[in-house]
């Protein structure tokens, strides 16, 4: 019960640090169920594809098979990501069932707002320190 006053006694601080706290998870979630080094070598085609695509634009069948190599690329690096959404999902569902009972009576839909904030900033930080692709 301490741990909930303190969270409704400084409610961004602790919105904050715990949108930093699930973003490191879900971060280290996706480094250990993803092939990192295949989604950066698919990461780096794109790249590829995307200068050929500005350099080809005039050649209609190039253009095409460059779209259709792109939409298989994106589609790969998706089905990549359902393996460590499946596992986080849940639980973080039940998570932010419990966070929004906390600060919605003091903060109103407010808080969404702060721990989105929060992810986002943290996200890239974690991104970059973990080298998740």
């Amino acid at each position: 019960m301490a741990i909930v006053e303190l969270m409704q006694t400084n409610p961004r601080i602790s919105i904050v640090i715990l949108s930093t706290i699930i973003t490191f998870v879900s971060t280290l979630v996706t480094k250990l169920f993803t092939n990192q080094e295949n989604l950066k070598a698919l990461k780096e085609r794109q790249k590829q594809i995307q200068k050929e695509v500005k350099e080809k634009r005039d050649d209609p069948k190039v253009f095409a098979e460059l779209q259709t190599e792109m939409l298989q690329i994106t589609g790969t690096m998706m089905k990549s990501s359902f393996k460590p959404m499946l596992v986080t999902m849940i639980p973080f569902l039940l998570l932010f069932y419990w966070v929004r009972s906390i600060y919605t009576p003091i903060m109103g839909f407010g808080w969404f707002w702060w721990y989105l904030g929060g992810s986002l900033i943290a996200g890239i930080i974690w991104r970059k320190v973990l080298k998740v692709a």
